[in-house]
């Protein structure tokens, strides 16, 4: 009798593959990174009102640190969500 074609992987996970999340395409300076610029800030972060990680931002790690801190700051000045 014939093995069910079921589609998990060796490790019991599935073999399908996640859509990748689209990076937004945006030249950074640090000068932008302004908890004023709330324009710029909302490129990165998501409909729930998460900051999105360095994998989807395709930032180094210094802007993402300094981006994470503006959009904190812009939450305590009540600009942003």
């Amino acid at each position: 009798m014939p093995r069910k074609n079921n589609k998990t992987d060796k490790r019991g996970g599935s073999s399908e593959r996640r859509t990748p999340r689209p990076k937004p395409e945006v030249d950074l300076n640090l000068v932008d990174l302004d908890p004023k610029n709330v324009e710029l800030l909302r490129k990165y972060v998501t409909d729930q009102g998460r900051i999105l990680p360095r994998k989807y931002t395709g930032l180094p790690a210094p802007y993402q640190r300094r981006l994470t801190r503006s959009i904190k700051r812009a939450r305590q000045m009540l600009l942003m969500k």
